[in-house]
């Protein structure tokens, strides 16, 4: 075997069998990669063999980088060097694959994204600009609002969804979410607790993935804009995240918009440090 060999596959068994140990490796950082594939092999309808094309950068018989292209055709990445950017861009290129974007730490696209245009002439547009942050030690929030966490069950499962809709409307997302879609949707493989006043009323809410690799990650938080400002995000994010604690978890991260200080500002309140900066480019 060559050094520096990228191996192309679309059977996620056998990728993930030899890719598996590297991506563990270093839970926090590639939480993206570990919590889709996991989606891909556990929920139902969520993966279509065929559909993927996986790739695992091999050196001296080790994974040393991954990427996968689902249907939207928009690559995910883990971190590369310039040089292994430009490397795989013209190996996309040269046989011929399509790309709608790349999704991966802010270095490793930026370098993809101008090397994609390079080889194929595609321009690129940065989405928006992201950090990624790993949970430190939890503090509780100062002030804590009144109230109690309750986890999501059957019989809020309207208004999840509505609370849902609202999130994705707030980011842009034209995406459909009622009882018919839910299950194809982002949101449906996650596990969510309400933050609720004294008198049961549900004000805010967090979602987590599923646990891998010891690591579990919140997405989304969500209050209405009506009641923002009073520490309920802040208490729900802090629930779920001392849930997540208790559960086994050693790795606890989330993302957020590089330009909502008031995010950004309130998770590291919480104990929440960054490591690192995030980027999604589209092609054109």
């Amino acid at each position: 075997m060559h050094a520096d060999t990228w191996q192309l596959t679309e059977d996620i068994d056998d990728f993930v069998a030899r890719a598996g140990d590297f991506l563990a490796s270093r839970p926090a950082l590639h939480n993206t990669p570990l919590t889709t594939i996991e989606k891909w092999r556990t929920h139902p309808g969520a993966f279509v063999p065929g559909t993927v094309l996986f790739g695992r950068l091999e050196s001296e018989g080790e994974t040393r980088a991954v990427f996968y292209r689902p249907p939207t055709r928009r690559l995910t990445l883990t971190p590369l060097s310039p040089d292994g950017a430009d490397a795989l861009a013209a190996e996309l290129s040269r046989l011929g694959h399509t790309l709608t974007g790349v999704t991966a730490d802010h270095d490793t696209a930026t370098a993809f994204a101008e090397a994609w245009q390079k080889h194929t002439g595609a321009t690129s547009a940065l989405r928006v600009r992201m950090h990624l942050y790993r949970l430190g030690t939890l503090t509780p929030p100062e002030p804590h609002p009144e109230g109690r966490g309750r986890v999501v069950g059957a019989r809020d499962h309207e208004h999840l969804m509505r609370w849902c809709r609202e999130l994705a409307a707030d980011l842009g997302e034209g995406v459909t979410i009622d009882a018919g879609s839910w299950e194809s949707t982002r949101f449906a493989e996650k596990r969510y607790t309400f933050w609720e006043t004294p008198d049961s009323t549900a004000v805010s809410m967090a979602g987590v993935n599923r646990m891998v690799a010891g690591m579990v990650r919140v997405d989304p938080v969500y209050t209405p804009a009506h009641l923002r400002g009073r520490g309920y995000a802040a208490a729900v994010t802090a629930e779920v995240s001392r849930a997540a604690l208790t559960a086994g978890a050693t790795e606890i991260v989330l993302y957020t918009d590089a330009g909502n200080p008031t995010s950004n500002a309130l998770y590291q309140r919480l104990g929440y440090r960054r490591i690192c900066d995030w980027a999604p480019y589209d092609f054109t």
